[in-house]
């Protein structure tokens, strides 16, 4: 007769092999390291920019900072970066397609710089109502807690 001890151990066992052939890849099959072709890679990458200054060519150069007006043609540039990358076995993005992309940055969006956005309280009129009641209704609210926690008694009744 098997004791539920012995189950256990049994169980155990299984699922550490089925663990164990699920960690070799269901067969123990060995992968090989996939080795990044940066030279390949570094030959089409400006295929990508090429395309994307003939798509910017579209665009007047007054508007090359608003994003909203060349969001397509960017998108194509990351996707051709990105697939060039993914055909040289390469992962994007990595050091190499960043420092590309930077140039294609450099070269077109060097005029644009943020705005640096001054922020301001709000005047004493608004910020003191903004204050005192979230912490009114906070003192208020502990009140009624503990009231109504002292108050059990006659509340009792509605239960």
């Amino acid at each position: 007769m098997e004791t539920p001890a012995f189950w256990l151990v049994q169980l155990f066992l299984c699922l550490l092999c089925v663990n164990h052939l699920m960690t070799l890849g269901l067969g123990g099959a060995r992968h090989q390291a996939i080795v990044c072709n940066e030279s390949l890679m570094l030959e089409k990458l400006p295929t990508c920019g090429k395309s994307f200054e003939e798509m910017m060519k579209k665009v007047d150069s007054k508007k090359w900072c608003n994003l909203t007006e060349f969001i397509m043609y960017y998108d194509n540039f990351t996707q051709c970066t990105e697939h060039e990358a993914n055909n040289a076995s390469c992962f994007w993005p990595n050091p190499l397609a960043e420092h590309f992309i930077t140039g294609i940055h450099k070269q077109f969006f060097s005029n644009c710089t943020s705005e640096e956005v001054h922020w301001e309280d709000p005047p004493d009129e608004i910020l003191i109502p903004l204050i005192l009641i979230p912490v009114l209704l906070t003192g208020a609210m502990i009140t009624l807690v503990v009231w109504c926690s002292k108050r059990s008694d006659i509340l009792n009744w509605l239960i």
